[in-house]
């Protein structure tokens, strides 16, 4: 049976379970019932505990959608104002007719503005930079990255949809503590973050101000079908070394991906800086490899027609036996365990029987 070329399974990207309990965590704290939630969207309850199990994309964005919906609140409870289900529907619809990028970002971060009371941005720009700077209410509690991050997902995200590209992102700082997944924020925002700083900010790189918006009503109809979930990954940090590399080994078959020097051949660097910037970006070659390599086979995963040893030498392994080791590593469960409750799980959603 044909099927999608090994090096090319996936490009949406994985999201961490630690992201997934920090979203339900929101949502417990008020008071909702997460059970219906997590059956909609096929997030396997046993994968919950491992913190190693990873999510597909789209079901993050599920997840978020279902939460945002179920609160009637699309900054799940982090404000003292909720942001009323429809509200980024209404902000998209307010800044699709601004003329340039500049204008969409001043009228995004304004209806933000309107909408919560706790949290707020501030636009500075200059020639380097249009920095967005955070202020929160006096009185109230510093915000969790978390919070930081839905605030900025939900403008940035939109944005960068409006002028039809990702905005480089030059650098973020937050007056919160590192979160548990810095990793995966790093991926949102950008390598160069810091944390316990004196004032939260993210400076864009400023050449999107003065490019027009290109988006209609017509295709503002299909983006909000998955907006703003789909963000999470779809305007992930694609300037680092990491990213070059993951781009690099995408484009081969999994059993054909080259060792650290012929990459760094590719991507025009020596090996030993090479070595040297993805250790600054707290990745290696060895470790780039294996999490592409589990993002590829939790998405082949997904298809009952392919066996667990396809799956397994598609994503690079000789041995079967190596996968499932690797597999149980990654996720914390076996191959065939984790197709199973995926599948259970999706047999008992609504509308599937």
């Amino acid at each position: 049976m044909p099927h999608t070329k090994p090096g090319r399974l996936s490009e949406k990207g994985t999201i961490a379970m630690s992201l997934v309990n920090e979203t339900l965590a929101l949502a417990r704290g008020r008071k909702l019932d997460v059970t219906p939630v997590l059956e909609a969207t096929g997030i396997a309850r046993a994968a919950l505990a491992s913190p190693r199990a990873r999510v597909s994309a789209a079901q993050y964005g599920a997840l978020w959608l279902g939460i945002a919906r179920a609160l009637d609140d699309e900054f799940f409870g982090q404000d003292s104002h909720a942001m009323k289900s429809g509200s980024f529907t209404a902000m998209t619809h307010a800044a699709l007719d601004a003329p340039t990028g500049r204008r969409a970002l001043q009228r995004a971060v304004g209806f933000m503005r309107l909408i919560l009371d706790d949290l707020a941005g501030h636009i500075d720009i200059d020639e380097t930079r249009a920095r967005i700077t955070f202020v929160h209410r006096d009185g109230t509690p510093t915000p969790t990255m978390f919070a930081y991050a839905t605030w900025f997902i939900l403008v940035y995200g939109l944005v960068c949809w409006l002028v039809g590209r990702r905005i480089p992102l030059v650098a973020a700082r937050f007056r919160c503590a590192a979160p548990a997944a810095v990793e995966e924020y790093r991926l949102m925002f950008c390598d160069d973050m810091a944390f316990g700083q004196d004032a939260s900010y993210v400076d864009l790189s400023p050449a999107f101000l003065d490019l027009p918006v290109i988006q209609t009503p017509d295709s503002a109809r299909t983006f909000l079908r998955n907006a703003p979930g789909n963000f999470v990954v779809k305007y992930r940090n694609p300037g680092s070394f990491a990213a070059r590399v993951r781009r690099t080994l995408r484009a081969l078959p999994a059993a054909a991906w080259p060792d650290a020097d012929t990459l760094a051949h590719r991507l025009n660097v020596a090996p030993a800086t090479l070595r040297r910037r993805l250790k600054q970006e707290g990745h290696s070659c060895q470790s780039i490899k294996d999490e592409l390599r589990r993002d590829l086979a939790i998405a082949a995963l997904q298809d009952p027609g392919r066996s667990v040893a396809d799956v397994a030498a598609a994503v690079g392994f000789a041995e079967p036996s190596a996968f499932h080791r690797a597999f149980r590593k990654w996720t914390g469960m076996r191959p065939a365990d984790y197709r199973l409750v995926r599948q259970r799980e999706a047999s008992q959603r609504p509308g599937d029987a």
